[in-house]
């Protein structure tokens, strides 16, 4: 699965309001300043605080 190319650019860590990053191998999203990833669930991103993990 890959991310459409548009609602990367729209999207935006929950926490600082920063770019992420998609990560295709872990199917996820990545916030490089906050250490945090995003899941990916039934191709959607869960841009959840609650749901975040830390790298």
């Amino acid at each position: 699965m890959t991310l459409n190319k548009e609602l990367l650019e729209l999207l935006a860590c929950p926490q600082c309001k920063g770019e992420v990053r998609y990560e295709e191998t872990q199917s996820r999203l990545v916030c490089e300043p906050c250490r945090l990833a995003f899941p990916l669930r039934d191709d959607i991103p869960v841009m959840l605080m609650d749901e975040a993990e830390p790298l």
